[in-house]
């Protein structure tokens, strides 16, 4: 048991919620039992879990004397990032901005992780950001490229994906080769026009400021003073990662982004992702950020089916492991 005493009722009354929401809210997440006496808060139940929510409850009240304006997402948030490290300065995140020209979003890094990639890309020329769906890899990287374009640390955005993910199939699809290749650009024009309002990006697009396209028509340019982000780039191959990276101008920065656990490419095809990260990741200026499932910034049950899924790969892992050992025994006989 633990006894935690606030100084000041006002701000304590904004970190315990209205009703004491934010405080049953921690109790649901951790386990214990918060009691509210004035502002003395009384947390009982399993040591670590109980410190926990003693940090998660300091760093909150400290954010609130900063001004920050504490949402009931922010003490999951909390809990989430000080579970992974307990020393981590919850100021550190939820004070981080990119500014981006949409009114209605603020971009902020949601996790440890998110806001090492940040800082990442802030260092880097070259930063791989590599995790499952729903850890913002994408995301943070246009807010970012959206950022400096605003700036005016850059001249353009280019926006990058492979058109293909299920092997050659593009012919199948109706219409002219853009109209083929736009539903797999379409989740890069969604997460554009949530950062900056319809009638700007257009202007932008149209303009050229910003380009969205496949990746193969990165072949043959230089892209000087730009910003360049390549998606789901695991479903590159090796030579088409090599003509990307190798776009790469003066005064630029390249993010690339991609899951290595959902490889599309047809057999006994090497994903380019995986092949850079192995034989780049020592070089000076290259970043290298990995994501877990305890990033993922969706629907509660996501982590649950990424957790489900990883399971399940590592009981085939270990039956395709436990065959060849028979095999092995079987050739010994």
């Amino acid at each position: 048991m633990e006894r935690l005493l606030l100084e000041d009722n006002n701000y304590a009354r904004i970190l315990f919620g209205e009703y004491n929401a934010n405080l049953k809210l921690l109790e649901r997440k951790l386990g214990v039992k918060i009691d509210a006496r004035g502002n003395e808060l009384i947390i009982s139940g399993d040591a670590d879990d109980v410190a926990l929510a003693n940090t998660s409850l300091i760093e909150m009240y400290h954010l609130i004397e900063e001004g920050y304006s504490l949402h009931p997402n922010d003490v999951e948030l909390a809990v989430r990032v000080l579970r992974g490290d307990k020393k981590t300065s919850l100021k550190e995140i939820f004070q981080e901005r990119i500014p981006v020209p949409s009114k209605k979003r603020v971009i902020v890094p949601k996790t440890l992780n998110q806001k090492h990639y940040i800082d990442a890309v802030r260092r880097a020329d070259l930063v791989f950001g590599i995790g499952p769906a729903g850890t913002g890899k994408t995301y943070l990287a246009m807010a970012m490229a959206i950022s400096a374009l605003t700036r005016g640390d850059v001249n353009r955005i280019v926006l990058a994906r492979p058109a293909v993910e299920a092997g050659e199939k593009l012919g199948f699809l109706p219409g002219d080769l853009y109209e083929k290749v736009d539903p797999y650009l379409r989740p890069l024009y969604d997460a554009l026009h949530d950062m900056m309002d319809f009638d700007r990006a257009s202007k932008s697009i149209q303009k050229g400021t910003i380009e969205v396209a496949p990746l193969a028509y990165m072949r043959g340019r230089t892209l000087n003073d730009s910003f360049v982000v390549l998606d789901e780039a695991q479903n590159s191959t090796t030579e088409q990662m090599k003509m990307f990276l190798t776009r790469l101008g003066f005064g630029s920065k390249a993010v690339v982004t991609g899951d290595i656990t959902q490889i599309d490419l047809p057999p006994g095809v090497t994903s380019g992702l995986v092949e850079a990260r192995n034989i780049l990741s020592n070089i000076e200026g290259i970043e290298v950020v990995y994501f877990t499932r305890e990033d993922v910034i969706r629907h509660p049950l996501v982590q649950e089916i990424i957790e489900a899924y990883e399971k399940l790969d590592q009981r085939r892992s270990e039956r395709k492991r436990n065959g060849k050992t028979e095999e092995q025994r079987q050739d010994i006989l």
